[in-house]
């Protein structure tokens, strides 16, 4: 086929046509010329003229849209294996990035038709679920990671998790990079985290989580699994992108009991150049469809890159005027695939709480690292303060005001000002 021939401007997407809005930056060709070799490239075209039969004509791909540098193309869903995530990735993320053709491409948004939605899981619990499993009606759960991330033996590791779970945290994780260290076995890990968040429990009175890494080789990573639920445990933790969606595809269809929670280390290698890549958008969405139920959407505050549209946005579908600009992306209509919670982590104290639960809302996983192990008088003061930064939130008074006769937050806020 002639790169022409995958340009249609007047074609209509059907509701099977999975559709993919990019931004393309042209090398020495025109946006048309440009945006028909991606097309092609990422459907049944290649560089060169094929005596190909054709019937594959009728599945190929089609730019509809040109609008500046952006533009949108209609993929026929016979193109894609139903239920295979790195089959579709393989297509409209592959080999198109290091076309001659773009100077730069970015894969902004996608749009996928109900009949693949329909061939994946997507979340066990989803937002519901999870308030259900642990008991939380309305408030952000709150939550922390061990710190610091890497050296702790198990002993302290521990009791540090204790600390937080005491002081009020829902939920205590690993860090993206803690798995078997000889440091800190998993195995020992597991077992006595475990049975700190039972104690903890019939301590307070409130549900307590533990999010382990299972990060591994796939069969190391079923295994380590088991041993979670059958000790169990309610939440394993993936890095899905350095695990890739094959391997968080079968852990999902594994079928355990327990909630999945992702974290996105390394997506910024592809989501943070403006220019090119793939969108957080994106990778969220192929996140739940395969089946998380916690991820990773950033803070617009703290340490990491993202800006409040980024994060607060990861709200909607490909550019329908119908989506209310305050529905979160992981929380569109997808029909029998439920929602999946956003987890704000990154350089939090207790003094974003306010802006964080003003722009990203309630169903939100308000995760502390070091705003809470930092805390002047310690992990446990330090989760006390999240805690009531949070209650104060909820209540609609100030942190100031709140902090007024809760000593816990004040010293917070005296020390992250």
């Amino acid at each position: 086929m002639q790169p022409q021939q995958f340009i249609n401007l007047k074609y209509k997407p059907k509701g099977k046509d999975l559709i993919c809005l990019f931004n393309v930056e042209p090398n020495k060709l025109t946006i048309k010329q440009a945006a028909a070799t991606v097309a092609l490239e990422s459907s049944v075209g290649t560089w060169t003229d094929v005596h190909e039969k054709k019937y594959v004509n009728k599945i190929a791909a089609k730019v509809f849209s040109i609008k500046g540098n952006k533009i949108k193309i209609a993929y026929p869903q016979e193109l894609f294996e139903k239920g295979n995530a790195p089959n579709i990735l393989s297509s409209i993320a592959g080999n198109i990035f290091g076309m001659k053709a773009v100077k730069n491409l970015r894969l902004e948004d996608i749009q996928i038709p109900n009949d693949i939605l329909n061939s994946f899981k997507g979340p066990k619990y989803g937002i519901k679920g999870i308030r259900k499993m642990m008991k939380i009606k309305s408030r952000p759960l709150v939550g922390t990671i061990v710190k610091p991330k890497l050296g702790l033996k198990t002993k302290d590791h521990t009791d540090i998790a204790y600390q937080a779970w005491q002081g009020g945290c829902d939920v205590v994780k690993d860090d993206e990079n803690l798995s078997s260290q000889k440091f800190n076995k998993f195995e020992n890990r597991l077992t006595k985290c475990l049975e700190v968040a039972d104690k903890a429990k019939s301590q307070t009175g409130e549900e307590k989580a533990y999010l382990i890494n299972v990060t591994a080789e796939t069969n190391k990573m079923i295994e380590r699994a088991q041993s979670v639920q059958d000790q169990g445990g309610k939440y394993v933790m993936i890095d899905i992108v350095t695990s890739g969606f094959s391997a968080l595809q079968t852990l999902r269809d594994a079928n355990f009991k327990m909630a999945i929670h992702a974290h996105r280390a390394m997506h910024a290698a592809f989501t943070r150049n403006k220019k090119h890549g793939i969108s957080m958008m994106v990778l969220a969405d192929l996140a739940r469809l395969i089946g998380v139920d916690q991820l990773h959407i950033g803070t617009v505050v703290g340490k990491l890159q993202g800006s409040l549209k980024e994060v607060s946005e990861i709200n909607q579908e490909i550019e329908k005027k119908t989506v209310k600009e305050t529905q979160n992306r992981l929380q569109q209509d997808w029909k029998k695939i439920k929602s999946t919670l956003s987890v704000s982590s990154g350089g939090l104290h207790p003094g974003h709480v306010p802006f964080l639960i003003k722009h990203l809302g309630k169903d939100l996983v308000l995760q502390f690292g070091g705003g809470i192990h930092g805390h002047p008088k310690g992990t446990l003061r330090g989760a006390i303060a999240a805690r009531q930064a949070t209650q104060a939130t909820m209540q609609n008074i100030s942190l100031k005001q709140y902090s007024k006769d809760h000593l816990e937050l004040k010293e917070a806020l005296e020390y992250w000002k």
